[in-house]
């Protein structure tokens, strides 16, 4: 790992995670929202690859220093999750990334996986300071967020085998976002399932259509961040 652990304010005391800068010293500001899992490895080898890219990159630790490797610990810690508590420690890892000397950027991106892809929508909702949103097959059943505050472009990434989010899950939020004044550009990649995009998990990773995500996600950040 390039990046380190670190500490910021929220919710009235504080919250963890894990922050990557890129060569450069500054970069535009991305926050990278986790899976169910928790901050495991492979969401922080992510920030560390958008530091690679050129950005500085934190994830907040939502979970506050539990994780797992067991689906239905996952689940459990999931559904657990205070989405009050959560919305605040968004806040202070977007104040944070904000605020920081090595943010060359105005506003702050935000991308989540699974869980996280909803909590990324969830943040752009409620969060002004946020100039682009990026869901990875976001699910979490009790995130609702408040399209009508939306101000921020919307990448939607999705597979067609998902039977998590299905394509017609996918078409179901790209239409309510259309309803509400929006031009998301979603992509729902054949022939996948859910989480391709997480390479410890050589189950569901399929590195062909990953590489193709993160271009977009890269591309997509760069057009709306810098």
């Amino acid at each position: 790992m390039n990046g380190t652990s670190i500490s910021f304010q929220a919710n009235g005391g504080s919250c963890g995670g894990h922050l990557s800068f890129p060569e450069s010293g500054s970069g535009p500001g991305v926050i990278v929202l986790q899976e169910w899992w928790g901050l495991v490895d492979h969401i922080k080898d992510v920030v560390d690859r958008f530091a690679e890219a050129g950005f500085t990159a934190l994830a907040p630790d939502l979970y506050h220093g539990e994780s797992t490797t067991h689906p239905d610990d996952a689940g459990r810690m999931m559904m657990a999750l205070n989405i009050a508590d959560t919305a605040k420690d968004l806040a202070g890892a977007v104040s944070f990334l904000a605020d920081h000397e090595a943010v060359s950027s105005s506003k702050i991106g935000t991308v989540g996986f699974c869980m996280g892809g909803q909590l990324s929508l969830f943040a752009a909702c409620a969060n002004d300071q946020i100039g682009a949103c990026v869901d990875f097959y976001g699910i979490h059943p009790n995130v609702q967020p408040d399209f009508a505050n939306l101000r921020a472009p919307v990448l939607g990434i999705f597979a067609e085998l998902d039977e998590f989010v299905t394509p017609d899950n996918a078409n179901e939020l790209k239409a309510k976002l259309e309803s509400h004044g929006h031009s998301p550009d979603f992509h729902i990649f054949p022939r996948v399932n859910h989480a391709f995009f997480n390479d410890s998990r050589p189950d569901v990773y399929d590195a062909d259509v990953a590489g193709k995500a993160w271009r977009l996600v890269k591309d997509f950040f760069s057009e709306n961040l810098e």
